[in-house]
């Protein structure tokens, strides 16, 4: 691996607290007992000790120095190799940032809740986003008030863990305090002002408002040791609009986005976390939560002339709003019990997702006049109930031997909610819905244009079907570790699934760790991973409108098992493969603490969205029985990857005067490379369509080369000051006129001040971005509409609202 450059990003978390937090670890004997590292089953196993890399945030230390109020932002600036971006014109996206971790797709990194699967999203990822084609975990989905601390598994842990777990695994462990309330409250807003010269505008030189209220209450249960912790929280935020200048970018025509910027969102969460001991030896455990997120954004505008719009209804025009609803539940109840020695686990994971659309200030203008202005467009939702066991025993072997096995049964179902029926159809002059065989001379046109008027709710159409489709899984594993000696320890896992929809895998993986001396240590590990095709993958199906250079077209982004995808050649999905390998150094002492891993993954069968396939390059028979599809998209194990990098931590604590002070220093290098398009005998030739120079790049601009962040902090008595730096290196995306758009390496710099008026509150204020530093602009392609997101610039890593100040007070009693 030819490496031209290591950069470093600096983990968003004061070294102090990941300093004390390891020695509370040590400290105390109990203590270790009760912390459950991600990554191994062994109880004796701590932070400091583990063959893998691992990163523990504390998640209460990092909120209170920053302004994000949602898990995603707060681990974008908090650990190495993940990537969060919030979106603008990506539909259902705009409401869950995909997530990814070292540069692979937001299906490939697992989530945990307490230790136990979590469930993911009913969205699929499609317009504008990274990730394309792929589902994923929405973290959002749990609030930060209810979170302890989140553990980091950057390494492939499918034998460990199962499907999903090719990148790694990022555990949320919930709070399990039993005494005493806990309060939050925050506030914040952007001070717009423009990049440029004057080239971007906002409905508001102050806008943004966001306001967060958390309330976390612990209480013992019984005498014996039992405790409930429950948490309340309520977000509010605004529309922040971040336009291209009309008086500047409205020749030839005004910029395809009127409307372009971060949404209008409303989120409510509860989430609990008990445990109760029912007798000597057995425990019972429950945890419950639900979060409802309502999410305003606007979609691409319909000038007055458009096909789309209807005159008389929009004289000027229209900005459509895609009102979209998140409901989740979660509810996880098991018991823990011994028998023989081995320390049993019995547990049923239960999870829920349903996100639905409604479609505000719009209209279906094939209906003309009388067309509704509000659609119930439908949705999806997604069900997965996990039921399992995991049993754990110690052995006096050598300096001692842990064997973990256990089983896991787990359903799933997916289901497409259909929309109203105007919210999907093509009516014509006679108000009759259209089909293959209604007369051209019916169709309803456009006087202006003399084009056919599109069908469905503009901005974002309806699904036209109801789809339920479910299956199940069966899992038995078995995690071991042995140390050897003191010093050396190995860990050998290994997995079996069995899918009724796919078939069978077997994985397995080995890692090591040798202390060479009590400071300096060596680890690395090598393991096969899998990830199974979702089932939004299989059977998603949407017909859509989408401006591409200025221009509509109809696309059908056909399911896997439809006729139109068998026609074309696409073949059935099939499960992911990995193989995985790491190895690495770390050294530890009182003051200093450094890690350095290298890491590589092998990818094959990739599951993504393909480029779009033209009318021309579809068979002239599926053109005769598809007639109003200008283009059709779809899913498919298109690409084998391989990705190669460098993960360097680095912390340092150091008395200063009265105070002390800390740096925490963490660095990615990313370099992904897709090796191999897999086409079917029937797309040969085609591969560059198939996976078109776009969607590469999209693919490639989810694992940038570097990310670079330094984090500062100085606590003198009650005073402290945090500082932290974050680089994003270069992204290249490729616009719908097939010319690169650069966005170049630019710095983000947030400033906190905090000030602890007694034990039990203190407060903080600082300033997000305070620069004020934006994405690179994109001004000779935001006219002509070639950007993605149809703005001035499209998201990335950085954000693209400028820069935000924040106050936030912290109290307990």
């Amino acid at each position: 691996m030819k490496i031209k450059y290591i950069s470093i990003i600096l983990i968003g978390i004061s070294s102090l607290s990941y300093a004390q937090q390891i020695k509370d670890t040590l400290a105390k004997e109990s203590k270790i007992d009760e912390v459950a590292i991600t990554g191994s089953r062994n109880k004796k196993r701590t932070v400091v000790n583990t063959p893998v890399p691992i990163d523990i945030i504390d998640i209460k230390q990092v909120s209170q120095a920053t302004g994000q109020v949602e898990v995603n932002q707060l681990l974008q600036f908090s650990a190495p190799s993940f990537n969060s971006n919030k979106q603008s014109g990506s539909d259902g996206a705009d409401a869950v940032d995909p997530a990814t971790l070292r540069g692979l797709g937001p299906d490939q990194t697992l989530l945990l809740l307490n230790g136990k699967r979590y469930h993911q999203s009913s969205l699929i990822n499609l317009f504008g986003t990274k990730g394309r084609g792929n589902t994923g975990y929405d973290m959002n989905t749990i609030p930060i008030g209810a979170i302890k601390r989140v553990e980091v598994l950057r390494d492939g842990a499918s034998a460990q863990y199962g499907s999903d777990a090719i990148a790694g695994v990022i555990n949320v462990i919930l709070n399990d305090r039993d005494k005493g309330f806990e309060g939050n409250a925050f506030y914040g807003m952007n001070l717009f002002k423009s990049p440029g010269n004057n080239d971007v505008v906002s409905d508001h030189k102050v806008d943004g408002m966001t306001f967060d209220f958390s309330g976390n209450l612990g209480t013992k249960i019984g005498t014996k040791g039992g405790f409930g912790n429950f948490t309340v929280e309520f977000i509010n935020k605004d529309y922040a609009i971040r336009n291209a200048n009309p008086d500047i970018y409205n020749n030839p025509q005004p910029a395809p986005r009127q409307r372009f910027g971060d949404a209008k969102a409303q989120n409510v969460y509860f989430f609990g976390n008990i445990e109760l001991p029912l007798s000597d030896g057995l425990k019972f455990y429950s945890r419950q939560g639900f979060s409802h997120r309502n999410t305003k954004a606007y979609a691409w505008t319909r000038t007055v002339d458009a096909d789309g719009n209807i005159p008389e209804i929009y004289p000027a025009g229209f900005n459509p709003i895609e009102n979209t609803n998140i409901s989740d539940f979660t509810f996880d109840n098991g018991l823990k019990f011994k028998v023989a020695n081995w320390e049993v686990d019995f547990y049923n994971a239960f999870g829920n997702n349903r996100f639905t659309y409604n479609i505000n200030n719009t209209i279906n203008a094939t209906l003309g006049v009388k067309s509704p202005t509000s659609f119930n467009a439908g949705g999806h939702s997604l069900l997965q109930n996990t039921t399992g066991f995991n049993a754990v025993r110690q052995f006096s072997v050598l300096q001692g031997l842990n064997i973990a096995f256990g089983s896991e049964f787990r359903y799933e179902k997916f289901n497409i909610i259909k929309g109203e029926e105007a919210s999907y159809s093509m009516y014509d002059i006679n108000g009759n819905i259209v089909t293959s065989s209604t007369p051209e001379s019916q169709l309803v046109t456009n006087p202006l244009s003399g084009a056919v008027r599109p069908g469905g709710s503009q901005g974002f159409p309806g699904y036209s079907t109801d789809i339920g489709k479910n299956r199940n899984n069966f899992a038995a594993y078995v995690d071991t570790e042995l140390d050897i000696t003191k010093n050396w320890m190995i860990s050998v896992a290994g997995r079996f699934e069995n899918y009724n929809d796919f078939g069978s895998t077997l994985n397995g993986k080995f890692a090591t760790r040798y202390a060479i001396t009590p400071q300096f240590a060596f680890r690395g590990s090598v393991s096969t991973g899998f990830r199974a095709p979702s089932l939004a993958q299989k059977y998603y199906s949407q017909q859509f409108t989408n401006f591409q250079g200025g221009k509509l077209v109809t696309i059908q982004l056909a399911s896997n098992d439809s006729d139109l995808a068998s026609r074309v050649g696409i073949s059935q999905l099939k499960q992911e493969t990995s193989v995985n390998g790491s190895a690495g150094f770390t050294f530890n002492t009182a003051k200093f603490t450094a890690t350095i891993d290298g890491y590589y993954i092998n990818v094959k069968n990739r599951i993504v969205l393909t480029g779009n396939f033209s009318r021309d390059d579809l068979p002239l028979d599926v053109q005769a029985d598809y007639p109003y599809i200008d283009q059709a998209q779809f899913f498919s194990n298109a690409i084998n990857t391989r990705t190669k990098g460098i993960d360097l931590i680095l912390s340092y604590t150091e008395s200063l005067g009265s105070g002390k002070l800390t740096a925490t220093l963490a660095g990615n290098y990313n370099d992904m490379e897709i090796t191999k398009v897999n086409t079917s005998k029937q797309l040969e030739g085609k591969e560059n369509i198939y996976l078109s120079a776009r969607e590469r790049a999209f693919i490639l601009a989810s694992a940038p080369k570097t990310k670079v962040n330094l984090n500062l902090n100085y606590k003198i008595n009650k005073f402290n000051v945090n500082l932290q730096m974050v680089r994003f290196d270069k992204v290249t995306l490729i616009g719908y006129d097939d010319l690169e758009q650069v966005y170049n390496p630019k710095v983000t710099t947030d400033l906190s001040f905090g000030y602890e008026f007694s034990r039990n509150l203190n407060l903080t204020l600082g300033s997000k971005n305070v620069f004020n530093r934006y994405p690179t602009l994109q001004s000779a392609h935001v006219t002509t509409g070639n950007t993605e997101g149809g703005g001035i610039f499209d998201p990335v890593q950085m954000g693209f609202a400028g820069r935000q100040v924040f106050a936030r007070l912290n109290f307990k009693f």
